[in-house]
Order: C-alpha cells, then structure tokens, then sequence
C-alpha cells in the first residue's frame, strides 16, 4: 500500500504546529497502524530528519497511550480497538490520513502526536482509590457480591484511561472516564465507606482541570475502545446526587 500522510508536527506547547505531508510506500495491510509509523520514522531518522513523535508502550490495547486522532476519529476508523490494534487493511491503496494528537485544554501537547493526559492522574489521585486495612490475604468468599454487581463493575474497570472519550467529545468531557473509575468502585461493597466523599472529590477535581460537560451525545461510548457504557455516567450522577444532599 502507498499512502499520503497529513501528520500534525508542533515543537512543544509553546510552540505553533502545522501538518506537514509525508509519502509511505509497500506498506503491507497486514501492518498495525503504529508500524506503519514506525517505518515512517526509519526512513525520516535515515535522512537526518526529526522522526514524529507519538505515545506508545504495550502495543497489545491495554495501557491506553495510543492516542492518536486519525481521519477524525480517535484510534482511527475502525471500533474497539486502540490505536495499536488497528491494521492498515481499514484503509485504501493511495487514501490520505490525517493524524492529529488529541484536541483539548487539559491535555497539552507535549510534542507532535503527543499529549500529556496526566489530568487524568490528578483524578485518580482526588479519589479513585479505597483505603483498607487488609492485614492478611483476605478469602476470595468473604465478602458476598451479587454477580450482576460483580460484572458491572469489572466492565467499568476495563476503562484504560487513553482519552478517547475526551476527544470524540465536542465538550472534551471526561465523564465517561470518571464515571467509570467511580462505578468500579461504588458497585463493590469495599467501595461504599468512602463513596461520598470519592465521587465529589473526583468531580470538582475533572471541573478544576478543565474538562467539560456532557451533553449526551454518546460519542464517547460509541469511540471507546473498550465500549465502556454511558450508563456508568448515569450512575456517577446518582452517586454525586445522593452525596450532596446526605
């Protein structure tokens, strides 16, 4: 496959960015989106170039730092999946791709593709956490969970915090991120004691950072790749309900 790649290049944050056109050829289908940029880089770094700069670790869709715009979409055309797990096959012979690093206030570039979402760090660390005494290993039985409550809140844990939500957002909301880290936790009875105070804490510290509000458009969960559902936003709201007026 040979492609035109439309890749947006900005020195750090202080700095203006602007896209800049770059050529691939033979690039096999079977190719992840991340190889392709990888090849890109070889032959940039072969002729003395800056090579693009873009967030990546596991490469397996678990650790969420993929975070790439492509052709408008976060991790590109295809659902499900992050930007690792997407293959050239979803794209044309000679098609144009547009790569963008996530657009929003809270989550500054840092250098071309790359963004610093440490905002989302900040709202784990106001509450997404329990405190317990656990001493020894406690018996996997000891605490009855209903198996529905137990499923939920494993599905809400799947969230990997890569941002795709605050991107797809017009707002760029982060409730679908923080509903999830809340629910994970709420819907467990080792979460209950602090359930007040955690999801006020977690919601003024998103408002502090910058992020917006939902407007139900469910973008969010229709570009997450871990289809974390938007009912999680509905029981955040719940929970911050019956915490301000207990």
């Amino acid at each position: 496959m040979d492609l035109k790649l439309k890749i947006w290049r900005q020195p750090s944050a202080q700095t203006d960015g602007k896209f800049v056109d770059y050529q691939v050829t033979n690039i096999s289908k079977d190719a992840s989106f991340l190889e392709m940029l990888d090849i890109l880089n070889e032959e940039l770094v072969g002729k003395g170039e800056d090579p693009v700069a873009f967030d990546h670790d596991c490469r397996e869709g678990i650790c969420g730092m993929c975070s790439l715009f492509i052709n408008g979409r976060p991790h590109g055309p295809d659902s499900a999946v992050t930007t690792c797990q997407l293959h050239m096959r979803k794209f044309k012979d000679g098609e144009t791709v547009t790569i963008e690093p996530w657009r929003a206030k809270p989550f500054p570039v840092i250098k071309d593709l790359m963004v610093d979402r440490s905002a989302f760090d900040e709202i784990i660390q106001a509450g997404g956490f329990v405190n317990v005494a656990t001493g020894g290993v406690p018996d996997a039985n000891a605490i009855p969970i209903k198996k529905e409550n137990a499923d939920l809140a494993m599905d809400a844990a799947a969230c990997i915090g890569c941002g795709a939500c605050v991107a797809a957002c017009k707002n760029a909301s982060a409730m679908l991120f923080v509903s999830a880290k809340v629910s994970q936790l709420a819907l467990l009875p080792q979460g209950k004691i602090e359930a007040k105070e955690r999801v006020q804490k977690m919601v003024a510290k998103m408002d502090d950072l910058g992020f917006g509000n939902c407007t139900n458009t469910y973008a969010c969960e229709a570009e997450c790749p871990k289809e974390i559902s938007v009912t999680n936003i509905a029981r955040m709201n719940r929970e911050f309900l019956v915490a301000k007026l207990s």
